[in-house]
């Protein structure tokens, strides 16, 4: 969704206050007075909150498909369509921790519509990581472990990351990137 510049700015605002509090907690005077302005104000620009969530956390899932279908295009193994996965959910969590929170903790509060397309996505992001993986596993690039375990393995550690990351002083990105690839591929032993 393209929006204007007050629009992002008030989206920006809120995402922070929706990562510190949490969507329930924030009201839209909470929004506009980190704006400094008033509540009033802010319905020239959102309908309310609940568009404010939608906006961040169907922005972030279509970059997620985006950075997928274009992996998904490379002529590269399956390990290595792996480890680019695993730099894109690093990438997206050092530039848009606050969306990622969102995304994650509170994508339920959205519409129904809304709701029902995030769910979409994030399934059909799953079905493609989960498709890599049996290739990977079939090809013998991979231990033949079941799908479903290393999808959750992989995907639950990178989900939460935006929370570890923040706590540990913001580890130089491409360190995170070659240990996590190293540590979520081969293992640690």
């Amino acid at each position: 969704m393209k929006t204007t510049s007050r629009k992002a700015e008030i989206i920006a605002e809120a995402s922070q206050l929706f990562k510190e509090k949490g969507y329930s907690a924030v009201t839209v005077r909470d929004i506009a007075e980190a704006m400094g302005i008033k509540a009033a104000s802010l319905y020239n620009h959102i309908e309310g909150k609940q568009e404010i969530l939608s906006i961040l956390i169907l922005d972030l899932a279509k970059e997620f498909i985006k950075g997928m279908e274009d992996i998904l295009k490379m002529k590269i193994s399956p390990l290595q369509k792996i480890e680019k996965l695993i730099e894109l959910h690093i990438d997206i969590t050092v530039n848009q921790s606050e969306a990622l929170a969102a995304l994650n903790n509170d994508w339920m509060h959205m519409g129904a519509d809304d709701v029902h397309h995030f769910v979409a996505m994030r399934e059909a992001y799953e079905e493609n990581f989960r498709n890599i993986i049996k290739e990977g596993i079939s090809l013998g690039q991979l231990q033949p472990r079941h799908p479903e375990v290393i999808l959750f393995s992989i995907l639950s550690t990178l989900r939460t990351l935006y929370v570890w990351y923040q706590k540990r002083g913001k580890l130089d990105v491409n360190i995170l990137k070659r240990d996590m690839v190293a540590v979520l591929i081969r293992g640690i032993v």
